[in-house]
């Protein structure tokens, strides 16, 4: 059962359940004394409550600043480029930040926005709710073109030397010239009746582009003409209802060492090798995430929030841990050897990939933590209300 069923389920035996549990209870003299009222067993809906831990690395905010909006769906993510970072909130507001004081060099407002910003070869690029992409120059701000890709882009686009590659919320992969926005090639996958709201982005690797569409398939593109070289299952529809059959793949492919990393909902991990163009290895699970790779491991938060990890040598699995179920967990983060993931109360935790227990925790916000993307010296986070933060340890 899923945990859409799970909910609905909860939901309606709560509706019959209350008015009596509220006669039974207001006859009882006091709550203490009745047996089923302890913490003995946890609800294994309800978020794990954090432990104790010992704070063996600790974690400094070096400086944070604040835009506006709801970024509810985690998609706006920052871009960056030598000693800048650049970002973009839901109202349009784009700024250009120095990454080590957090000062501003310049500001640019636009529509409304879909996604978050990238960034490459002295350009920047978003997408507004009306199917626009806009790009802008790196160095001031100025906006060089818009286009209308006639679908909403509700995933940050990826850049080449030549090329921008969107993908469009309903499903439609465009290449625009860099330039000019000119649509050179475009591709059109066929969308499942029912799909998560949400969408991943294009990754450019040795001149082909990867991406993963909502059908719970991987495609591999030449980046120059669009041309479909292969493509893969990351899983296959085994249910009998629609919500069963939800296996949409909302996080990015990872390419590396001739080897495509691949995750999606109600689905599997997937390994697929570039040169035998086919999977090699999968195991069954549900992320909204892409894997981490990290000391030889396989690193996976799943939809429940629940981590596992892999022997990238050996595809054994390494460890599992629960300590985090139901706490909305972001994505996970490699930073100074560590994982670094975010929770729904705000806090950041440090996770020693070799074994998967906390070696460090600090609450930074008062809202969930939506995305985590290291740089460098520093790792930087984004929260719910559009807080962006310069943490280090």
């Amino acid at each position: 059962m899923t945990s859409v069923n799970k909910t609905l389920g909860n939901r309606i035996r709560i509706f019959f359940v209350i008015p009596f549990l509220v006669i039974f209870l207001s006859s009882c003299s006091s709550l203490s004394s009745l047996k089923f009222w302890g913490d003995e067993e946890l609800d294994s809906d309800e978020p794990r409550p954090l432990k104790d831990i010992s704070n063996i690395k600790n974690i400094k905010i070096d400086w944070d600043l604040s835009f506006d909006g709801e970024n509810f769906l985690g998609n706006f993510v920052p871009a960056f480029n030598a000693n800048n970072i650049f970002f973009a909130d839901a109202t349009g507001q784009i700024k250009s930040i120095n990454t080590i004081q957090g000062k501003i060099n310049w500001q640019q407002k636009v529509n409304t926005l879909s996604s978050g910003i990238s960034s490459g070869f002295g350009m920047l690029v978003v997408a507004d709710i009306d199917g626009n992409v806009i790009s802008l120059n790196q160095i001031d701000g100025s906006i060089l073109w818009s286009v209308n890709v006639k679908g909403e882009v509700l995933a940050p686009t990826a850049i080449s030397t030549k090329l921008i590659i969107v993908k469009t919320g309903s499903g439609e992969l465009l290449a625009l010239d860099k330039d000019n926005g000119n649509i050179v090639w475009s591709y059109r996958s066929k969308l499942p009746s029912l799909t998560i709201r949400g969408s991943s982005s294009p990754v450019i690797e040795d001149d082909k582009v990867y991406v993963s569409f909502d059908n719970g398939r991987l495609g591999v593109f030449e980046l120059d003409s669009g041309f479909p070289i292969w493509d893969g299952a990351i899983s296959y529809v085994s249910g009998t209802s629609e919500l069963e059959n939800l296996i949409d793949s909302d996080s990015n492919p990872i390419v590396e060492a001739g080897l495509v990393y691949a995750t999606n909902y109600q689905g599997n991990l997937n390994i697929f090798d570039t040169a035998q163009k086919r999977s090699v290895w999968q195991s069954e699970t549900s992320s909204f995430y892409s894997p981490l790779l990290i000391k030889g491991l396989i690193v996976l938060v799943e939809s429940e929030s629940s981590m596992k990890s892999f022997s990238t040598k050996t595809l054994q699995e390494s460890w599992g841990s629960e300590e985090f179920l139901n706490r909305q967990l972001s994505n996970p983060a490699s930073f100074d050897g560590n994982v670094m993931v975010g929770d729904y109360e705000g806090y950041i935790h440090i996770i020693d990939p070799l074994n998967g227990k906390s070696i460090g925790r600090k609450k930074i916000s008062k809202k969930p933590i939506k995305m985590i993307i290291s740089r460098s010296k520093n790792f930087y986070v984004v929260d719910e209300s559009f807080n962006l933060f310069s943490l280090s340890i």
